[in-house]
């Protein structure tokens, strides 16, 4: 990759939100160490188990003591496309630490540690099902009072789940930063989206670090938990979450070197120098090749993606074709939570208006909005279910109280 091609891209990069706790960019000279050695599940969850359906093996996590029926919620998560359910990990421990309830994060068919037949049915139908069926052999007909809670590609499938009935103690509804129209215009790019991507990292560290430089995820924190669950060993084929603890937590960011040719450059966020401009790149001395490999090389191709999104594209338009009607249809008191406003279409602009659901905008944050910020979050959820009177507040119950629609 040409030192232009690095500056190319970097312009193409979505901005690294800004850390009070780390000197200006301006002060020169300046490199701040980030830790992007990964985190395991069991410092956020309390359980995890494989759960048996007729259509396979489905990971859960759980967090925080076990509800029961007529008691507090329990809040079922699912995660978007691509991701795993670890993506909720940082927001199951801020949300019970706010009001009385359970999480259940579990990951969809196709990702994560979950393994069905069919693996590449990522129809509606079938993940819409798939969740009535792993909370049916968890809880039989004694299921606890659920608020459903999806991001994106799990918001869409919350809004099927909602309008196929498939759980009878539904009490609510999250949908996190989808909505139809601008989620079918966005389809048009998502292969080339998918092809930008890197297709293999040479470590977990690698991994999460290229996750957060690209912007998938702002929040370094919550890249060191979830990203572990969106690559697996291209030898052993397991997922990187298995792997976990590494014998050697040293690497750090000094000792990444992104000589792959599908890695971000460097000089993307902690290179404090001045960026040169196109012509001055394009006078520069074109970057040393590659040493040949040697047995003691670093593979740079040892982790893949778990699953190939590009593969499912024919389910794509399914989960989002008149989803903000179903949205509006599911008779549940519900919230949409959005990363910017603009994002609203007409139909559900007209349900806001008529008060069908609660509208709340996280701005300064990415598409991964609970990831991002969190607490945040999970201040906006126990307002809306404090609200609902479907939970209760722990503690003296003094949080931040998010109004609707700001």
């Amino acid at each position: 990759m040409s030192n232009l091609q690095r500056v190319m891209m970097k312009s193409r990069l979505p901005p690294m939100c800004p850390n009070p706790r780390f000197p200006k960019p301006s002060d020169r000279g300046f490199r701040r160490q980030t830790d992007y050695n990964p985190l395991m599940w069991n410092a956020f969850f309390a359980e995890k188990r494989d759960v048996e359906t007729g259509q396979g093996k489905f990971r859960v996590y759980l967090s925080g003591p076990p509800v029961e029926a007529g008691n507090a919620p329990l809040l079922v998560l699912l995660h978007g496309g691509g991701y795993s359910a670890l993506s909720w990990a940082h927001f199951s421990t801020e949300i019970t630490k706010l009001i009385h309830c359970q999480c259940l994060a579990f990951d969809i068919r196709g990702h994560g540690d979950t393994f069905t037949v069919e693996e590449n049915d990522l129809s509606s139908e079938r993940l819409a099902t798939d969740v009535g069926e792993v909370i049916q052999a968890m809880y039989g007909e004694s299921a606890p009072p659920i608020i459903l809670m999806g991001h994106s590609m799990g918001g869409a499938v919350c809004v099927h789940v909602g309008n196929m009935f498939v759980l009878p103690s539904l009490l609510g509804m999250v949908v996190i930063d989808v909505v139809e129209g601008t989620a079918l215009e966005a389809l048009a790019s998502m292969q080339s989206f998918l092809r930008s991507r890197p297709t293999t990292f040479k470590s977990i560290q690698h991994a999460i670090e290229w996750c957060v430089r690209s912007g998938q995820v702002r929040n370094v924190d919550s890249a060191r938990v979830s990203m572990p669950g969106q690559i697996i060993n291209i030898d052993t084929k397991q997922l990187a979450t298995n792997e976990l603890p590494l014998k050697d937590e040293s690497v750090t960011e000094e000792k990444l070197d992104f000589k792959h040719p599908n890695a971000i450059a460097e000089d993307a966020e902690t290179t404090q120098s001045a960026s040169p401009t196109e012509e001055e790149a394009a006078k520069l001395p074109p970057p040393p090749s590659p040493p040949p490999s040697t047995a003691g090389a670093v593979n740079l191709r040892k982790y893949a993606w778990r699953i190939d999104l590009s593969k499912s594209e024919k389910y794509w338009e399914g989960w989002f074709s008149g989803l903000s009607q179903k949205f509006l249809d599911v008779p549940v008191p519900k919230l949409l939570l959005l990363a910017a406003i603009d994002n609203l279409d007409r139909a559900l602009t007209v349900g806001q208006m008529q008060g069908k659901f609660q509208l709340q905008v996280l701005a300064r944050c990415g598409h991964a909005v609970h990831e991002d910020r969190p607490h945040e979050v999970a201040e906006v959820i126990a307002t809306y279910l404090i609200r609902n009177r479907f939970a209760q507040p722990t503690g003296d119950g003094q949080f931040l109280k998010h109004m609707p629609a700001c």
